[in-house]
């Protein structure tokens, strides 16, 4: 029996201000609030608030028989906390009725997997703990950014504990195999993959409202029947794309929920179902191991990493970047650790990205790549100056955890010191309010036996005198 995996990707960009060479050690301050508030905003009002609604009665129709995944990006939860609450709430009750299920990622939506995987790890438990906050489960199944996977990350990912891992259906690596089946890592046998069918994701996510496209227009049970109509042994269909699909890349006058609302009608008529990628993973055995040398992405017809690292602006950007992972890690400092995740972002390299693309790329304040490039390097150079100041460059790696170590062991030395010192503070001050209470008890019963034989010598001289 064939089972659609329909997951969207929900991740908001995070807009870097126009930030000059002089306001370096000046300014640390690198975001345009303005424009963070007013574009999440209007995705929220034209594509992820009706596309929750539609996939909400989607689940409740069908009585549990249309499910959905998603993953989101911690930067992305973050912009939503701040200025769209209501999502995350419509996602909340979504969870309620056992039909969703949410992905892992990297909280920065970053690039960490292709460079260093400690930052990676952390990245990704990072998003896992606030997935788990709001919606009560941790995740067992893990996204990369932009479906980025290798052999090496899949490694990583199983070393985590995940049971499966979503990538690109990508001809170059799949050769004459099928997307349409389950397989895993050649390094870690347990992971099992699940690969994206492009064409029909694109259909929906790219193609749905052109004109042109020979396709043209699509209908539902058109787009149902070509999946029935799979190879007998077919076993899943992945349909991947990003929530904003659905009424920015694709326009809500182009009825595009409308079409979505009618898939599980048509899907159950055919037989075919709607699975979790976790279910999936539990339900479904690998067929074979995917070899994956090189990291691939579902980014342009390539399908690798060559739109963040394809020139050496890009790749100078992120290795300078990279080059204090490891401080940021030691140092472990708060304000530092949300720029480094903001930072970290993959969109701030892609649009330093000088390659033709068969999607539109808006570089937002940027007139060229190189204008992208220039503005990202001073920031950098800010940050980098930010953490150098506050540990010295004069300390090496090693001597800093070292020394951030031992400040740590011996605040916590004290913190229990003052603990003990006020646990005894406190049986010191019950030892001597015991003292006290006795002292006072026992005056009180000195001064009633006193009363008591004065009241008997006065009761021995009345009777004398009566005598």
């Amino acid at each position: 029996m064939k089972t659609i995996c329909l997951y969207f990707e929900i991740h908001q960009i995070i807009h870097l201000k126009r930030y000059r060479f002089f306001d370096i050690g000046t300014d640390h301050y690198y975001y345009d609030d303005y424009e963070n508030e007013r574009s999440i905003n209007d995705i929220v009002e034209r594509s992820y608030m009706p596309a929750l609604n539609t996939l909400e009665q989607m689940i409740k129709e069908s009585n549990g028989y249309f499910k959905v995944a998603f993953s989101l990006s911690g930067v992305g939860i973050e912009q939503l906390e701040m200025h769209a609450p209501q999502i995350i709430e419509k996602l909340q009750a979504m969870n309620q009725t056992g039909c969703v299920e949410f992905l892992a990622e990297p909280y920065s939506h970053g690039l960490s997997s292709l460079i260093d995987s400690e930052c990676f790890t952390k990245d990704v438990r990072k998003q896992c703990d606030k997935i788990k906050e709001y919606f009560g489960k941790t995740p067992t199944v893990l996204r990369n950014s932009s479906l980025i996977y290798s052999d090496d990350i899949g490694l990583m990912a199983a070393n985590m504990g995940f049971k499966g891992m979503l990538t690109e259906g990508a001809k170059h690596v799949l050769g004459w195999k099928s997307a349409h089946y389950v397989y895993h890592c050649a390094l870690a046998p347990k992971l099992k993959l699940l690969l994206r069918d492009i064409k029909r994701s694109d259909d929906i996510s790219l193609r749905f409202n052109n004109a042109e496209w020979e396709g043209y227009p699509m209908f539902a049970d058109q787009y149902i029947d070509s999946i029935a109509k799979l190879p007998e042994g077919s076993q899943v269909i992945n349909i991947f794309m990003e929530l904003s699909a659905l009424g920015i890349a694709q326009p809500l006058s182009s009825n595009i929920l409308d079409f979505i609302h009618a898939l599980p009608k048509f899907a159950q008529a055919k037989g075919i179902t709607f699975s979790t990628p976790s279910e999936i993973c539990r339900n479904v055995k690998s067929v074979a191991a995917l070899d994956v040398p090189d990291a691939l992405s579902w980014v342009d017809e390539e399908r690798d990493v060559s739109c963040w690292l394809g020139n050496p602006m890009q790749r100078e950007a992120f290795e300078k970047l990279y080059s204090v992972a490891e401080r940021v890690r030691i140092a472990d400092d708060p304000r530092i650790n949300q720029d480094w995740d903001y930072l970290q972002a993959s969109n701030n390299f892609r649009f330093m990205t000088t390659k033709p693309s068969n999607v539109g790329l808006d570089r937002g304040i940027y007139s060229s790549a190189f204008d992208a490039f220039t503005n990202y390097m001073n920031i950098l150079g800010d940050f980098i100056t930010r953490i150098n100041d506050r540990y010295s460059t004069d300390i090496d790696n090693e001597q800093l955890n070292s020394l951030l170590t031992t400040i740590k062991n011996e605040g916590e030395e004290i913190a229990m010191k003052d603990k003990e010192i006020a646990r005894l503070q406190a049986k010191i001050e019950k030892m001597e309010a015991a003292a006290k209470l006795s002292k006072t008890a026992g005056v009180d019963k000195k001064k009633t036996a006193t009363t008591g034989r004065r009241g008997k010598t006065a009761n021995s001289k009345k009777a004398t005198t009566s005598k």
